[in-house]
């Protein structure tokens, strides 16, 4: 008898932390619950203790955990899952961008482009200082450069600075004023290295014609005077708000140690360039982030190993942060595929200028980058368009994999051409792709400024999602806001159809909803290294939830796209004022 007393005496031990024992702070029942736990069939209630899932269940089961101080919401029906998760995002920057004079990617005829701008000013939205600065600017216009400046170079335009800034975030276009402020002319411009050229648009005399791209564009940006502390923590909080209005409570945030005003594609890290990681400590310490952010360190395309310990450095600063996570580096590959920035490296030449596009990490030693940040623990994501930039971050994740073949869960966002060749090698290596599907859209971009000018071999595989779910990747879902809207509601029905004003970009790549679905959920956490702690409703996991307006099991295909989110619980409180 006396061997078994240890183990009884274990067994009493545990009994008061089973949370079968314990009444649940809240339940829902009577509703259609999907738990993002693969494999599992729909439940119909949940339960939820101290913030945490206690377990799922049917009615009766989750009702027997309930008691007199239990706040029980019937869900009629309805679906409730887990939050979304975006694995792509730069929130902040969003959130500064419509607190001001944002285009939202409308292109207007140009004397009403004008007229808005006007408007806009004399509303008191157009402003950074004395720059006006408008945000979300599509990328058809750059085509228009010459245009612009028959526009803003004179009268009114002679002396006021004005910037037009691209919704792609590597893009934009500046007037004369504009230029002289930021001392760029026809001098500097034939001054620059041949590739840097191809960054800015000139004339034959290399006189500018107010269109940059890339570390260029970073130029003119960096002399729009920044915003103010107390509008930046707006800003901040308005990026919680949205996100938790779209049912968003955890987001990659792909910069989170550069600024709106810093230089993104020739980025230097210092210990003091702290980005917007100030501000999430701020809304933290007010108990207002309501979101989990992993925030991803950016690290300079050609950093070497030892340039990862000036990042562990800002890393430490924020320690013990509430609901904010450090899962490693971002590192940009290459640019953007659309005329005429045409940055995105490429295996077959642009047919326009016949080049192959920029690759910005060097393919000899991008892997040993690799394989010092996974000795300390971290992910590594990448930024890649073209296929090129892709296959040699696959490369590089290679390279380690063959000195450590235990898979690391680095991920490769954005995706928009990828070669048959690289389907194979994402699930080989681990790798996650995180993919903007909202972009998988037959419209003026794809038809109009990526068609003409690739192959159309490479065109046939644009965001290729079926095929990369075919040959075994994991893909998870993203919305690079403010690129593009951070509504996952929309990627998802938008990834189901494809189908856009100009057509249905290839079909064959269309994915079902409940891949969407795990996409946005535990996917997504496995990209952001908290699937122990969020991505499902199991017991155990933090209790964030959304409660939906339809069916999304049975709607049709174009219905998903306007799913509304009724109420958004974050740690098992609502946290969402739902849309007007």
């Amino acid at each position: 008898m006396k061997r078994f007393t240890p183990c009884v005496l274990a067994a009493l031990f545990a009994l008061p932390s089973l949370p079968a024992l314990a009444a649940a702070d809240l339940v829902f029942i009577n509703g259609k619950v999907f738990t993002g736990v693969p494999g599992q069939p729909l439940v119909s209630a949940v339960a939820v203790e101290n913030g945490k899932i206690s377990k799922v269940g049917s009615d009766a089961e989750i009702q027997a955990l309930a008691d007199s101080g239990t706040q029980r919401v019937d869900l009629a029906g309805k679906v409730l899952m887990p939050g979304m998760i975006d694995t792509h995002s730069h929130p902040v920057s969003a959130g500064l961008n419509s607190l001001g004079a944002n285009l939202l990617d409308e292109e207007k005829p140009l004397p009403e482009l004008e007229q808005w701008i006007i408007e806009q000013d004399k509303a008191g939205t157009a402003r950074s200082g004395d720059v006006i600065n408008i945000a979300g600017v599509s990328s058809a216009y750059w085509e228009q450069a010459r245009e612009l400046g028959k526009i803003f170079n004179q009268g009114r335009w002679a002396d006021q600075p004005l910037v037009l800034s691209g919704i792609d975030g590597h893009t934009g276009w500046a007037n004369n004023a504009m230029l002289k402020r930021a001392k760029i002319d026809a001098a500097l411009v034939k001054s620059l290295p041949a590739n840097e050229q191809g960054y800015v648009g000139h004339e034959a005399d290399f006189t500018p014609t107010g269109f940059f791209a890339e570390s260029r564009w970073d130029q003119v940006r960096g002399q729009i005077p920044p915003a103010s502390p107390e509008v930046m923590l707006k800003a901040a909080r308005e990026a919680v708000k949205v996100n938790n209005q779209y049912g968003v409570t955890a987001w990659m945030d792909a910069a989170s140690n550069a600024g709106p005003g810093d230089a993104l594609f020739d980025f230097t890290a210092t210990e003091q360039t702290l980005g917007v990681l100030p501000l999430y400590r701020q809304l933290a310490e007010n108990g207002e982030l309501t979101a989990h952010v992993a925030a991803l360190m950016l690290t300079n395309s050609q950093s070497k190993p030892a340039d990862l310990e000036v990042l562990a450095r800002v890393m430490k600063q924020f320690e013990g942060v509430p609901n904010l996570t450090f899962p490693g580096i971002k590192v940009f590959a290459d640019g953007i595929l659309e005329y005429p920035g045409q940055t995105a490296a490429v295996i077959v030449p642009y047919k326009n200028s016949n080049k192959n596009g920029e690759l910005l990490i060097d393919p000899a030693h991008f892997g040993e980058l690799v394989v010092a940040a996974e000795k300390r623990g971290w992910i590594v994501h990448m930024h890649a368009v073209g296929d090129r930039a892709v296959r040699e971050s696959l490369n590089g994740f290679e390279y380690a994999r063959k000195l450590n073949p235990t898979p690391v869960a680095h991920s490769i966002s954005h995706l928009q051409l990828v070669n048959p060749k690289e389907f194979p090698r994402f699930a080989q290596l681990g790798v996650i792709a995180s993919m903007q599907l909202l972009w998988a859209i037959e419209e003026s971009y794809t038809i109009d400024l990526v068609k003409p000018y690739i192959s159309a071999f490479a065109y046939g595989y644009q965001y290729p999602a079926k095929s990369l779910q075919d040959a075994g990747a994991m893909i998870s879902g993203a919305s690079d806001w403010p690129v593009s809207s951070p509504n996952p509601w929309n990627a998802i029905g938008q990834a189901v159809t494809r189908d856009g004003p100009m057509g249905v970009l290839n079909a064959k790549e269309r994915v079902d909803r409940q891949t969407m679905f795990y996409a946005y959920t535990i996917n997504a956490a496995k990209t952001l290294g908290l699937a122990e702690q969020i991505g499902s409703l199991a017991p155990g996991k933090q209790a964030d939830l959304i409660i939906l307006d339809r069916d999304v099991f049975n709607v049709g295909d174009h219905e998903l796209y306007d799913t509304k989110v009724l109420k958004t619980y974050f740690a098992g409180k609502p946290v969402n004022a739902p849309e007007a």
